[in-house]
């Protein structure tokens, strides 16, 4: 029950975990194909992975959610403790997820690494540093402006219109004064003055890269691919052309490497890779989800965000991408988070209220009709809270089954693998019922603007498009460099099926407002800008940094 218990880094920190080379073992993988960090930390070493690449896939499963809102719903939660009730019955399962960026650690959301009795351990370790991966994405990236911009210093022999720099800086924090800045200020030897601008990590092109990449080859070709400005002709300038594809590779070699850890239950879990879903496109990588298929008979993954965005991008970007068929799709819901979306203020949702439900429940059911468009088995979930009453969960039941979707509840939070038992039995029993007849959204052949289209009206209900007269300048310019036949990554707010934050439950009808779109050639689709969605979130006003702090005896408290 949700009633007082223990934290979440209080839970982690107190659990005892099994050396990772234990862990391993319960996969068949040797010490020696292990790079280790630490106890509990490793990387899958390149000779393992070629080792296993002629093994048969394991079954894929998706784990997404409704819009999120402040009542919480639990997807990574719901994913961790799926993979321990898979091995309480005796199931070979891994999971695969995301690592978690600093940003949001710092400012309003916290730690991402699950949540009660269902976490990835080590918790401290997998929310802050982890193993690099992100400090490498960040050098990488910044490498390259670096690289740009002395270019242009020593003479801009490629002669870059510096009017038409596309490239930005990163960090991986939120910090919304380098949104827009001024470099190059100073003397002449400072560099040339011009307006440049920081993204958040998670929304640079080489995180997206390394989550698309098969190996170190298509990574480099990958990186050699990325448009980082434009010369006075109006032809593009990569980093192939700035001679920067070797350097920024050699700081990636070891950010290539899925992590090995282990949940609170000494599950093995992968997690590699962390692109946002509102500004990127929301999955793990490539690599990891393709290895784990090899490694376990079930692999569990999730997607970033409402399915609006991170199904939608796992199907339409990842699964294009590496052509892989998902079995089943997982949707998490709360009925707390139903009854916020039929108007219920947050410090009321403690109540019941079936006419709230009601009315709230219509973001499931369009999320629930979303997905059975992509040909997917669904199971809807109820992530658990004590409040919730037995019509509640009755009324959420039957309108879940009169929709062809199979339902369980969860208690993973509170009781961990034994708590995911029932959602657990329901996802093998759909995947031995029902067959998934797995399709893309949209053809690589349709245009850009067509490809819009069909995500804001079949996706997010939109009834009309309205393009900027720069983002049709934009989408026809990238459709005459040759980039029309790749996917689109919609950046939108996660809150509303909208790009309105405050349309909550099912808004139809509504303008999408289309204000900028650019390519990122190197991880091998265009960026479509909506409404103000922005990629260097900032700090709340409380952030929760202010509540971390480490002890005497380094122990961390308040991450989470």
């Amino acid at each position: 029950m949700r009633g007082y218990m223990k934290t979440d880094i209080q839970i982690a920190q107190e659990a005892e975990m099994t050396p990772i080379t234990g862990v391993a073992a319960q996969l068949g993988i040797e010490q020696e194909e292990l790079e280790l960090y630490g106890r509990y930390k490793a990387k899958l070493s390149d000779s393992y992975m070629e080792k296993i690449k002629g093994r048969p896939d394991g079954r894929l499963i998706l784990v997404t959610a409704i819009n999120p809102t402040p009542a919480g719903e639990g997807k990574t939660t719901t994913s961790i403790g799926l993979g321990q009730a898979f091995a309480r019955l005796g199931k070979k399962a891994i999971i695969a997820l995301r690592e978690p960026s600093l940003g949001p650690c710092f400012g309003i959301k916290g730690g991402a690494a699950g949540g009660g009795y269902s976490q990835v351990v080590p918790m401290e370790d997998l929310n802050l540093h982890f193993t690099g991966d992100f400090h490498a994405v960040t050098s990488a990236n910044n490498l390259l402006a670096a690289l740009l911009d002395n270019h242009i210093q020593q003479g801009n022999e490629l002669n870059i219109d510096t009017r038409q720099i596309v490239w930005k800086r990163c960090e991986d924090m939120n910090d919304r004064a380098l949104r827009n800045i001024v470099v190059g200020l100073g003397g002449r030897t400072d560099g040339f003055v011009r307006e440049d601008h920081f993204v958040i990590t998670v929304a640079s092109e080489i995180m997206a890269i390394l989550c698309l990449a098969d190996d170190m080859k298509d990574l480099k070709e990958r990186l050699s691919r990325i448009v980082v400005a434009y010369n006075y002709a109006g032809e593009p300038v990569t980093a192939g052309d700035l001679q920067a594809v070797g350097a920024m590779a050699a700081l990636l070699k070891d950010a290539i490497k899925p992590n090995l850890v282990q949940t609170l239950e000494h599950t093995p879990a992968l997690v590699h890779g962390g692109p946002f879903a509102n500004i990127a496109h929301g999955c793990n990588s490539v690599r990891a989800t393709k290895t784990a298929l090899k490694m376990a008979d079930y692999c569990i993954t999730e997607a970033g965000f409402g399915a609006d965005l991170g199904a939608e991008k796992f199907f339409d970007i990842k699964c294009r991408a590496a052509g892989l068929k998902p079995d089943a799709v997982v949707l998490v819901a709360t009925v707390r988070a139903l009854k916020y979306n039929g108007g219920v203020a947050k410090a009321d949702l403690n109540v019941e209220n079936l006419k709230a439900l009601q009315k709230g429940i219509v973001n499931l059911e369009k999320h629930i009709e979303n997905l059975h468009k992509f040909g997917v088995p669904v199971v809807v979930t109820l992530n658990s809270f004590i409040t919730d009453t037995e019509e509640e969960i009755s009324f959420v039941r039957r309108f879940c089954l009169e929709r062809d979707c199979e339902f369980a509840l969860s208690r993973v939070w509170e009781k961990g693998g034994a708590g995911g038992l029932e959602l657990a039995e329901k996802v093998l029993e759909t995947l031995e019922k029902k067959e998934s007849h797995f399709e893309l959204l949209y053809k690589d052949s349709e245009n850009l603007k067509d490809k819009i289209e069909t995500v804001a009206r079949e996706i997010y209900g939109a009834g009309n498009v309205n393009f900027a007269p720069s983002a049709l300048k934009q989408l026809s310019k990238l459709e005459e460099l040759g980039f029309g036949h790749f996917p689109v990554c919609m950046a939108k707010n996660q809150y509303s099926l909208s790009d309105d934050p405050k349309l909550l439950g099912r808004p139809v009808g509504f303008e999408l407002n289309i204000r900028e779109a650019y390519v990122s050639a190197g991880a091998g689709f265009v960026v479509v800008l909506t409404g103000a969605v922005m990629t260097m979130p900032g700090l709340p006003k409380q952030p929760a940094a202010h509540s971390i702090d480490v002890d005497d005896n380094g122990i961390i408290t308040g991450l989470f």
